[in-house]
């Protein structure tokens, strides 16, 4: 039965060094044709090629709102605590790693270098000539062991703080306490309303001279925690040596994506859908929050992109109350119209004066 631990909270946040990939003086032609060996800080390791957009199943022109709605799902569906079948967390793994990437600019560029480069999913793999770590060179007394492929390490460097489950990171302290263990719990956003215990596995590193050890615990996770903080548990972490005082265990909080719900501080926010006839007359309809369902009134003639607020709907503050829940309203167009609605649509064109684009003539 795991122990049950009390909390105390630390806002630091540590940021991992990442690795870059660069051509240092090679053109990307010249790089498809020359050995990989005869450019320095080059290497021939080899490797399994990771196509994050299969991954996410999403085309490689897809937009960043495509990619984001497919991580979003995805996340959700193979996360370890609603998903208890056999490779889900392996499948979460790779659904954080793949969104890690493509969210990032420059990161998705460089993939999409790497696939032009020739890389196949699952085959095996080797990086292309002049590419170099960025922390080559540095040293390293840290151990770290992360639940990245060796694919996005070696190309990109350890992972950042992410929303990736049981990252952990080591660290050994100058003195003679044993090693602090740091690991990532995601959270989802429903669970910040609560304030309850989680069950929360981890793995002391082993030794020379000690094994590797599993735990489990019982943490209470306090209620408003946010994306980002981070929970010390003392003495959790690895025994120290000669009879030191144990290192602690800091678990690094990550909030998963909802379908739903973006999160804008202490707000979430909602986008709703509506019928252009509900926008033009408006309406009272159901909407979701974290908690229920409430009912919302939308005002007459309400346009895309107008926000309405709706107090204490939003996630849980320390200070007891909460952040407000925003709508977001969306006029959406039926997919077919019928020729009834069609001579309706029509007959308001033909009766409406109304000019959406009169601002151009009086700017002409």
């Amino acid at each position: 039965m795991p122990d049950e631990m009390t909390t105390d909270m630390d806002h630091d946040v540590i940021w991992m060094p990442l690795r870059k990939l660069v051509w240092p003086g090679v053109s990307r032609d010249d790089a498809l044709h020359h050995d990989p060996d005869q450019y320095t800080g080059s290497s021939s390791s080899t490797m399994e090629f990771k196509d994050y957009y299969q991954i996410l199943g999403v085309e490689p022109s897809a937009d960043l709102k495509t990619i984001k709605t497919a991580y979003r799902r995805l996340a959700r569906k193979h996360h370890p605590d609603l998903n208890q079948e056999k490779g889900a967390e392996e499948r979460f793994k790779a659904v954080a790693e793949a969104w890690e990437v493509l969210k990032d600019p420059q990161k998705r560029a460089q993939f999409d270098e790497l696939r032009q480069y020739g890389g196949q999913p699952g085959q095996a793999f080797t990086p292309p000539p002049g590419w170099q770590s960025a922390r080559s060179g540095q040293g390293d007394s840290e151990h770290f062991s992360g639940d990245f492929s060796d694919f996005f390490e070696t190309l990109f460097g350890a992972p950042p703080p992410g929303p990736q489950a049981g990252r952990r990171r080591s660290q050994h302290r100058p003195d003679q306490h044993g090693q602090d263990v740091e690991m990532e719990l995601p959270i989802f956003l429903e669970d910040t309303l609560k304030d309850e215990a989680k069950t929360v596995r981890f793995e002391i590193p082993g030794t020379t001279s000690q094994a590797p050890e599993s735990r489990a615990l019982k943490v209470k996770i306090p209620r408003g925690v946010g994306d980002g903080e981070r929970i010390r548990l003392k003495g959790q972490g690895a025994p120290g040596p000669a009879g030191g005082a144990s290192g602690d265990l800091y678990l690094h909080i990550r909030l998963v994506p909802h379908p739903l719900f973006d999160v804008e501080g202490h707000n979430l926010i909602i986008t709703i859908p509506l019928a252009p006839w509900e926008a033009a007359l408006g309406c009272k309809i159901t909407v979701p929050t974290l908690n229920g369902k409430i009912k919302l009134s939308v005002p007459p003639n309400s346009q895309s992109g107008q926000r309405q607020r709706i107090r204490g709907k939003g996630l849980a503050k320390k200070s007891g109350d909460a952040g407000d829940l925003i709508a977001l309203f969306n006029v959406v167009m039926p997919p077919k119209v019928e020729p009834e609605l069609e001579a309706l649509w029509r007959k308001a064109a033909e009766k409406s004066g109304f000019n959406p684009r009169k601002q151009w003539s009086q700017s002409a």
